[in-house]
């Protein structure tokens, strides 16, 4: 293959010197504790040397994370810690010997890490057993090198195996296509063959168990969790992903698991390969949230497979990423229900360039990351919404869905393993399809390529989705007519209902205690998406008779899709609001995410 255009892209993110010294593979043996909160850790990481005469290797780690000896063909290697940003240090090694273009090295790092960003401690009542505590790990994006010393870019990926032992008692699951336990009691192992960046090598470990939902997957979870999560996710996965199959070419690593979260997991999903965790807000009782799974299954492909090569080009795992779930969506579901679908995706990214401003600089594809800027502080809606409205006008370039299909199924084969960035992606589109570089496409007056990348604000380009209207326009007259409520189907309907009234600013005193009384569908629905916009039509109106049902909310999850909004309408609220937002975030601010509340302090604080 001929060099890429991410063969030479920088990576701010990172101090490790991995233009220099690549990681090949990965070997951990991890001994869990609950009793110090600490993982004690062995590692071995093995490197090409890509430059002879290399006299040092950096490598990314964090305050948390404490080495104590480094070892070279069994000789003990000098190294000293260096800072670096305020979310990572530098772990400085001194080579001792002359290392020739590529020969191979293997570093034997010693290490404890404990309670660093990436490395999640929860309590038993932060459980929804509420018996045992529980740990797992989060790398994206930046926060493995907490877990492991790492080159934590995603330029880098390698093979990983691991060893963990884990008190009696407990499960270990990992981010992994095979695993064993081991003949010495609570012992797990791990092995992943195909190469992944670091930020997606995972770790859990509680009181989990399993049941089989497909012929080549599982899904994990709490005892007390488990018969509701096995009847919500039973025979689905396996048509999700054949679906993939048949658009995206073959799944490339073997098993694909589910692992139901404790309740306080900040995220819809982390797409971990073999393994993802997702939210306990997905298990509704009715399937009706099972889309964020489809997400997490299109991440197979674009994102694990085809990778960003830095933080600043996010766009190219959650746009290529929304487009692919919405094509399964299509093929499974019709035309109608993706457009509704998306529309409800413009509608978030609508909200969020008005409360930013549509020139704010993080509304670029293209984000430039300062250095010592952590990337998941520039983490919003653009990404997704922004990158699958360029996608979607490549699809319009080339006309024909089964052509651009047969593209993205070139496009993943060609890059898969690698990591790329948008000029990768752009040379082999005009290679695939010769007649729109012949009509210079990417320099078409008001669509440019480089205006997609670098300017902030609305996309250029929407896509046409009209065929939703069959379903977008009952809860558009239901909007205006609240008594038709009776007409609504399903609860993507719903959404959409919600969605339009909380945009108003007209609605009679009456209407919100109204629909509460009258609808328990929605004013006591399970579906978290219907909770979401339900508080904050409670909110935006005042109707403080129901702050309880913000505050079961708020105290039952921890995702930051929806406590942050929450939060957020709480404190553009009355006065009585904004008391009701510092009381409840003083009851669960131990049960949220570090980072969530840090995010939920800036908006109580009114800087963000």
């Amino acid at each position: 293959m001929a060099p890429l255009h991410s063969d030479s892209a920088t990576d701010v993110a990172t101090s490790s010197n991995f233009r220099q010294l690549l990681t090949s593979n990965i070997q951990l043996d991890l001994d869990v504790s609950f009793d110090s909160k600490a993982i004690t850790g062995v590692e071995r990481i093995t490197f090409v040397v890509l430059q002879s005469g290399v006299k040092e290797a950096l490598l990314d780690i964090h305050e948390t994370l404490k080495v104590s000896r480094v070892r070279a063909s069994g000789k003990q290697l000098e190294f000293k810690v260096l800072p670096f940003t305020g979310y990572g240090s530098t772990l400085k090694v001194q080579l001792s010997d002359d290392l020739l273009e590529g020969s191979e090295l293997c570093l034997e790092i010693e290490y404890v890490a404990t309670g660093g960003p990436g490395v999640v401690w929860l309590e038993p009542a932060q459980t929804a057993g509420k018996q045992k505590p529980y740990m797992y790990t989060q790398g994206q994006a930046v926060m493995n090198r907490s877990f492991f010393p790492c080159q934590d870019t995603p330029a880098v990926k390698a093979p990983y195996s691991a060893n963990v032992k884990v008190p009696a008692g407990f499960t270990a699951v990992m981010s992994a296509s095979e695993s064993s336990q081991g003949e010495v009691p609570n012992n797990f192992f791990f092995r992943l063959k195909q190469p992944i960046p670091s930020y997606l090598v995972a770790l859990a470990v509680g009181d989990i168990a399993s049941a089989e939902i497909g012929p080549r997957s599982r899904v994990w979870a709490e005892p007390c969790m488990l018969d509701a999560a096995k009847a919500e996710f039973e025979g689905e996965v396996e048509k999700f992903l054949t679906t993939g199959e048949g658009l995206f070419g073959s799944y490339q690593w073997g098993r694909y698991d589910l692992l139901i979260m404790p309740p306080s997991f900040p995220f819809g999903g982390m797409e971990n390969p073999c393994l993802t965790f997702v939210t306990p807000c997905i298990v509704a009782g009715d399937r009706s949230l099972t889309d964020v799974v489809i997400h997490e299954i299109s991440h197979s492909w674009f994102g694990n497979l085809v990778t960003n090569a830095n933080w600043s080009e996010f766009w190219l795992n959650e746009g290529f990423t929304m487009f692919a779930e919405r094509r399964i969506v299509q093929e499974l579901f019709g035309r109608p229900t993706m457009c509704l679908e998306a529309a409800t995706g413009q509608a978030l990214l609508r909200q969020h360039m008005n409360n930013t401003g549509m020139d704010h600089p993080l509304n670029k594809l293209r984000v430039v990351i300062e250095p010592g800027v952590d990337p998941d502080d520039t983490y919003n809606e653009t990404p997704y919404e922004k990158g699958f409205a360029f996608v979607s006008y490549l699809q319009s370039l080339v006309g024909d869905t089964k052509q651009f299909d047969d593209f993205l199924k070139a496009y993943v084969a060609k890059f898969q393993f690698k990591s790329v960035v948008a000029e990768d992606m752009f040379d082999f589109f005009l290679e695939y399809f010769p007649h729109l570089r012949e009509q210079d496409i990417p320099n078409r007056k008001g669509y440019e390529f480089s205006t997609w990348l670098h300017t902030p604000g609305w996309p250029p380009y929407t896509p046409d989705l009209s065929a939703g209207r069959e379903l977008m326009d009952p809860p558009e007259q239901l909007a205006k007519n609240i008594t038709q409520m009776v007409g609504v189907k399903g609860s993507l309907c719903l959404v959409a209902l919600l969605d339009k009234l909380v945009e108003r600013d007209d609605l009679p005193p009456t209407t919100v205690p109204q629909l509460g009384s009258t609808y328990k569908r929605v004013s006591a629905s399970n579906n978290a998406e219907i909770r979401l916009r339900w508080c904050q039509l409670v909110i935006k109106n005042d109707y403080q008779e129901a702050f309880t049902a913000v505050r079961d909310f708020l105290h039952c999850q921890g995702k930051q899709k929806y406590t942050l909004p929450v939060y957020r309408a709480l404190v553009k609220g009355s006065e009585n609001a904004r008391q009701f937002a510092q009381q409840v975030f003083a009851e669960t601010k131990d049960k949220l995410h570090i980072s969530v509340q840090g995010y939920v302090r800036q908006i109580l604080d009114g800087k963000k």
